[in-house]
Order: structure tokens, then sequence, then C-alpha cells
């Protein structure tokens, strides 16, 4: 029996609450709102996954046709977000996940390739990623992908 084949294709509406779920389940450690949670307690009764789903929540919202979701026979298995800055032609990937069963099959660097591809047709110029320093995978897969550093930066914060 084939297995079917994988494909990347724009994101739908009904597709939110499966990529914050996968959102959620790819972070851990390496989110930065777990981070501040872990330093400064629970505030506003929304923990971190809450956080940091919402970050998706405003991806799509803010540019949902530059959301692309891979599935396979109907299951979602990653997605990717952009934003693009048209007025300086930079481009933004600001969320990738891939869920756990589906890392290490190159899905991650086919979603950031279509990313690419997707910022080029619309004319941007640079193309930019960032990852916390404690997120190995992102530390790997960006260089591989042509990604080069070019800056590190540091987070601070104090509870109000």
């Amino acid at each position: 029996m084939d297995e079917a084949p994988l494909i990347i294709r724009p994101y739908q509406d009904q597709d939110l609450q499966q990529l914050r779920q996968i959102t959620v389940a790819s972070f851990g450690s390496v989110a930065l709102e777990q981070m501040l949670e872990h330093k400064f307690g629970l505030w506003n009764s929304r923990d971190w996954k809450v956080r940091k789903a919402s970050h998706i929540d405003d991806d799509v919202g803010l540019c949902p046709e530059g959301c692309f979701v891979a599935e396979r026979g109907g299951e979602i298995l990653g997605y990717i977000t952009t934003r693009l800055d048209r007025v300086n032609e930079r481009g933004r990937i600001p969320n990738i996940a891939v869920v756990e069963s589906a890392r290490g099959l190159g899905l991650g660097r086919r979603l950031i390739q279509h990313a690419l591809d997707y910022m080029r047709e619309e004319g941007m110029k640079i193309a930019q990623i960032e990852t916390m320093a404690s997120n190995a995978i992102g530390q790997h897969l960006y260089p591989s992908c042509g990604f080069e550093e070019v800056a590190r930066q540091v987070h601070y914060a104090m509870k109000l």
C-alpha cells in the first residue's frame, strides 16, 4: 500500500486549532513564554501554552496568505508562518513547527523552502528567522537552509 503524498498547502481557517496544539507540543522548553513563566510565575490567569498558542492567532491574522500547512492524507504534520515587510522587502518566519512523529524526515526544511519561494515570489530581498539559543534543532536547521547568523539578542524581563 502506497503512503499518501506529503503536500504543502495554504492555511485554512479550520486549521487554526490544530496549529495551536502543534505549537504548544513543539516548543516546550525552547519557548520564551515558558521561560518567562518559570522565572516570574503565572500572571493574568494565562499560562505559557495559551500565550504561545496566541502567537499563531497573530500570524494567521496578520498574514494568512503567508501561512502554509504540511499534511499527509489529511493529517497536519507541520506548518510555517511568514510576515512580509513590503516597504523594506524583508520577509520573516515567525513560527515553524513539525509534529514529533514527523521530525527527522526533512519536513522542516521543505516548509522553509516553501516559505522562501513564497517570499521570493512576493519580491522580498532578505529572509529572516530567529531562534532561542536553547533550540538545538533551529540552531542546526536554519544555517543548513542557508541562513547566516547576523546578531544575537538577549531577552530581559521584570515583573511589574
